[in-house]
């Protein structure tokens, strides 16, 4: 089964008690539910589901704000409002998005008997230091502590990160990830860090003091995540926001890019073709092959991966074509002389 058509529920800043350095959730987010037009609203989204969606799994899902710092009464409010369709089994399961912090013994008790199956984590970073700099106001130690009970409770877990926050740089993003990994989420977000107006970083920003990724900067480090996360067999549901039209107004600085995560595989077909061609060809001809679903990924957005590879390589003709028999990751270069193949696990991290 593919992934779950998911209704989101967005609850800006519900149960927030602090507000990070980064956060403007009326940018990043969508517009609120309250729980008496939940029913309405999810019977819109089942309407509008094409055949083949309806027949798959369905979700709602919970996201901004702190669902479990919420009031109790409020929690109830929203979850009971989902449970008729739990019920008639239109909707399979509920995801809900809060902080390392906020989910006593208790809590995950009342989330699992509610028909919650999946809890995002906003973790953000494992580096203690940085999360005191973004005004978190949890610790690297409370991620670990709640993954291990929702973990033993028999949820799933996501952790959310955060990459180029303040303080942070590549060699401490990478340990942070290693503790991430050593933790066995079921899945991860990765979202570069962006200035948004209206954010208590956006001061930082425009007096000096903070200054973001770049775009190019933000692959090379995302396209290491993701080969360190697909080798450990965590999936990675997102890199990146997603992209709306309010999103689009708030951005001020950062490295923002409505493809992201095609940049990123696009990068690493980029750095498998080069190392394919380390030993040259024959005659500046050269042709790859690749599975069909990856044409696109080999050859660059703009055509940008053959442009460069020409100019690396002296190459007056590159031909990339697909092939099913090809397996997705892999790679094949034919050359006069022969032929050579990488799979993305080769690449080095």
């Amino acid at each position: 089964m593919g992934r779950p058509a998911i209704f989101p529920v967005f609850l800006l800043h519900s149960g927030c008690g602090e507000r990070c350095l980064f956060c403007n959730q009326k940018a990043s987010g969508g517009k609120a539910i309250d729980p008496s037009s939940l029913p309405e609203s999810i019977e819109s989204f089942l309407a509008k589901l094409s055949p083949e969606r309806r027949l798959g799994e369905k979700q709602v899902a919970f996201y901004g704000g702190t669902f479990t710092a919420m009031g109790q009464e409020e929690q109830l409010q929203y979850l009971r409002a989902v449970r008729p369709f739990l019920a008639s089994q239109q909707i399979h399961s509920i995801r809900i998005s809060t902080r390392p912090d906020a989910l006593p013994d208790e809590t995950i008790g009342l989330l699992k008997t509610s028909g919650v199956r999946t809890v995002e984590l906003g973790a953000q970073t494992m580096d203690n230091e940085i999360l005191s700099l973004c005004q978190r106001g949890h610790s690297a130690e409370d991620t670990g502590s709640a993954v291990v009970r929702l973990r033993h409770a028999g949820l799933h877990v996501g952790l959310q990160l955060m990459m180029g926050l303040p303080g942070e740089t590549l060699d401490r993003f990478l340990q942070s990830l290693e503790q991430v990994i050593a933790l066995r989420p079921d899945f991860v977000r990765i979202h570069p860090t962006l200035v948004l107006r209206g954010a208590p970083l956006e001061a930082s920003w425009r007096n000096g003091n903070y200054c973001p990724l770049s775009l190019d900067e933000a692959i090379a480090w995302l396209k290491t995540g993701l080969l360190r996360l697909e080798r450990t067999g965590i999936a990675v549901a997102r890199f990146g926001l997603q992209p709306t039209e309010e999103l689009n107004q708030h951005i001020l600085a950062g490295p923002y890019h409505p493809a992201l995560r095609q940049l990123v595989d696009s990068a690493i077909m980029l750095d498998m073709a080069r190392a394919l061609l380390v030993n040259g060809a024959d005659d500046g001809v050269v042709s790859f092959v690749c599975h069909p679903t990856e044409l696109s990924n080999l050859r660059g957005q703009g055509n940008r991966n053959v442009q460069e590879l020409k100019k690396c390589f002296g190459l007056c003709e590159i031909g990339i074509v697909g092939q099913e028999a090809i397996p997705p990751g892999r790679i094949v270069l034919r050359v006069p002389s022969g032929e050579r193949s990488i799979h993305r696990k080769d690449l080095p991290v």
